[in-house]
């Protein structure tokens, strides 16, 4: 179990590995950046808003305060000092609160500095992570275009490999179909096949023009002796004489002319 285990993880780990795209995570931890970035802000915000409540606390004590006082002063001269007292035994008790609020005061300006500070900082790095990102992806896909261009160039990508696959059978059809025809044109010529059409010629044709293709070569190679021999142009002459002797039917020989000696027997 533990084996299969281990298998089962190592190939879902290939499997995501071969899935990922390094440009799609990229942007997804910059958009997780920017969420904790939000949430930053969004605590300095509502920091910001405790700390202006208990301004506007202490601004109402501070008031009351300042009325107490004044109320005690104005018993006093009246001459009733038990509402003096009073007065000013509340005013103690707003003082007290009014410390109280001051620290928190303190404190909560001091935590809003300190988010301010960090949200500022968590901005440049976000800003800084934005361009980083932004030039990896550039880069990655210059990179991957660069490889499936030579990829392609050297016919090892799967597109190409198919491509190369038809044009290998092609090729291979076409040697094998001009094969078949060589050997079907050598067995007609050779009468081992016969011409089922009737454009073929009989055995004593196909002879009579083998012999008078093999005179015209020999008469050739004569010709060609005698110009390399620089033989004269009698020779020459001679030569296509007999070429022309060779290519016409022997013509009749002419009868002889008659003598002059012979008797001639004019009309009268």
């Amino acid at each position: 179990m533990k084996r299969m285990g281990m298998i089962f993880r190592a190939k879902t780990n290939k499997a995501l590995d071969r899935a990922e795209d390094p440009r799609e995570t990229l942007d997804y931890s910059y958009q997780k950046q920017l969420e904790l970035l939000q949430k930053v802000r969004r605590g300095v915000a509502d920091v910001a808003t405790s700390r202006k409540r208990l301004e506007l606390q202490l601004n109402q004590l501070q008031g009351q305060s300042s009325k107490l006082e004044d109320q005690g002063r104005k018993a006093l001269a009246l001459g009733r000092e038990d509402l003096a007292r009073e007065a000013l035994s509340r005013r103690a008790a707003l003082q007290q609160q009014v410390a109280d609020l001051e620290q928190q005061h303190q404190t909560l300006q001091g935590e809003e500095e300190k988010l301010t500070l960090a949200a500022q900082r968590l901005q440049a790095k976000v800003d800084a992570f934005r361009t980083k990102k932004e030039t990896i992806k550039a880069t990655y896909t210059a990179a991957q275009a660069q490889t499936r261009i030579g990829e392609a160039f050297s016919g090892i990508s799967e597109e190409m490999g198919d491509v190369g696959l038809a044009v290998q059978r092609a090729e291979d059809k076409t040697a094998q179909l001009q094969a078949r025809a060589g050997a079907i044109d050598e067995l007609l010529a050779s009468g081992a096949l016969d011409d089922s059409s009737g454009m073929a010629k009989d055995d004593i044709a196909a002879e009579l023009d083998r012999i008078s293709g093999g005179s015209d070569v020999e008469l050739e190679l004569q010709r060609m002796k005698a110009e390399l021999a620089g033989g004269t142009s009698g020779d020459r002459q001679a030569i296509e004489g007999g070429q022309e002797q060779a290519a016409q039917p022997q013509q009749q020989p002419q009868q002889a002319p008659r003598s002059q000696d012979a008797p001639r027997f004019d009309k009268q």
